[in-house]
């Protein structure tokens, strides 16, 4: 059992930046892909980033590729999502996810995550 804990988030004015940070319980955090997703009020869950299990390639969406980093430290067993620039469309609650079974792999779709937190909630005023 994987369990995985977010935080970081909050209410930031357009144009700041916050990190999303999110801790995992278990030994074999190092062996996961992780991702990040988030969701809106009346919106599907929408990928966000990924990352392999030791960091050496990420993914993004198109539509934030230069905006927003992902990162990890499995030293700390801790996945992080750095985003800039934020905007009013970016709030949603944001999520992360562990894929046990091939860390190398980078996916955007959520069902092939295992594990998932419960949410940090990030809201960006204009």
């Amino acid at each position: 059992q994987v369990q995985l804990v977010e935080s970081g988030g909050g209410l930031v004015q357009a144009g700041g930046s916050l990190r999303l940070s999110c801790a995992a319980s278990g030994r074999t955090f190092s062996t996961y892909a992780m991702g990040w997703f988030r969701q809106a009020p009346g919106k599907e869950r929408e990928f966000v980033a990924a990352i392999t299990w030791n960091g050496g390639s990420t993914y993004y969406a198109n539509s934030l590729k230069g905006r927003f980093t992902i990162s990890r430290d499995n030293a700390k067993n801790t996945a992080y999502l750095q985003m800039n620039s934020l905007k009013p469309e970016d709030t949603a609650v944001y999520y992360c996810a562990a894929r046990t079974g091939g860390g190398y792999y980078l996916d955007a779709s959520p069902g092939r995550y295992d594990y998932w937190g419960q949410g940090t909630q990030v809201t960006v005023s204009s």
